[in-house]
């Protein structure tokens, strides 16, 4: 746990007293589960707590206590492995609380961040995880844009336009949506674990989608972007629910550098299959396994 209020040189109640003070954002980076708080039990003061739940509840101590304070605190994610790559690469012991507390204002600067309202960890938690995976996985889907380089024949930034393609996609696909709140999820192999994304909206009757998230827009672009730009046979599923009647599960395929539609049977197949073991899984009640919608597809191409 590093918190980077803890970093200054002595304590002067009187300060801590003066408006100014509340002013200064704390940062408090937690180990998410037994195995990582396990990871750093070799460093003080880790190895005398009785475990990860005790750790949890000195961490809700401290943040409460910061809380009380009337500043603003915000949580991130504490990665041991990354944690001792910073130190051999900065030359810190990462058994001081100095290492920590610059590891964390390392992790905050990336924007990795959950906000502190008082909410339980064991609410915050998961959302932090998430948070962090979702940071993540758009690092590595910039990354694979950024390196696909240029077009053979046309010599076009592949990256560049993969993600125009993308965003067009991406319109095309609320826009076929219709009425409804949807969940879309993009799914795009790459390596060991594939890149996913996954985007909620609510398309009004008129005036096109409504509630989307710019960060959840610019992941979903990004890592279908990843598809298209590495040719990869990635995937998009779309479900609707309406309020009258069944729900509504579509699908798309990549292929040539744009969604294809499924057909029924092939949504029904590919979402009443567990992803992990192959195995068919029982089809969920109140749910409608339809073909994918055509996409016109942008006269782009080199």
């Amino acid at each position: 746990m590093g918190d980077t209020s803890q970093t200054r040189a002595g304590r002067n109640p009187a300060a801590e007293r003066h408006p100014l003070f509340r002013e200064t954002p704390g940062i408090v980076a937690l180990l998410a589960d037994e195995q990582d708080f396990d990871a750093m039990r070799r460093y003080a003061p880790f190895s005398g707590m009785d475990g990860h739940p005790a750790y949890l509840r000195l961490a809700e101590e401290l943040l409460r206590t910061l809380a009380a304070r009337g500043a603003h605190t915000a949580l991130a994610l504490f990665d041991p492995a990354r944690f001792e790559g910073f130190c051999a690469e900065s030359g810190l012991d990462p058994g001081t609380p100095e290492a920590r507390a610059r590891y964390t204002a390392e992790i905050a600067g990336r924007g990795t961040t959950v906000p502190y309202d008082g909410q339980p960890l064991d609410q915050l938690l998961p959302l932090l995880v998430s948070t962090a995976e979702r940071r993540a996985g758009l690092d590595r889907a910039t990354t694979l844009l950024a390196t696909a380089g240029d077009c053979a024949d046309c010599g076009e930034d592949i990256g560049r336009a993969a993600y125009t393609r993308a965003t067009r996609a991406l319109a095309e696909l609320l826009e076929a949506a219709g009425p409804g709140t949807h969940h879309l999820v993009c799914s795009v192999p790459a390596g060991d674990t594939p890149l996913t994304a996954v985007l909620h909206t609510g398309a009004a009757r008129e005036g096109g989608p409504s509630g989307i998230r710019e960060e959840d827009a610019l992941h979903f672009c990004s890592v279908l972007a990843a598809g298209i730009a590495t040719d990869s046979p990635g995937g998009v599923v779309m479900r609707t629910e309406h309020t009258e009647r069944n729900d509504q599960v579509r699908g798309w395929v990549l292929r040539h550098a744009w969604p294809r539609p499924l057909t029924g049977a092939e949504v029904f197949t590919a979402y009443c299959t567990d992803p992990l073991t192959g195995e068919p899984v029982p089809p969920e009640p109140g749910v409608d396994h339809l073909p994918g919608i055509l996409l016109p597809e942008p006269g782009d191409g080199c």
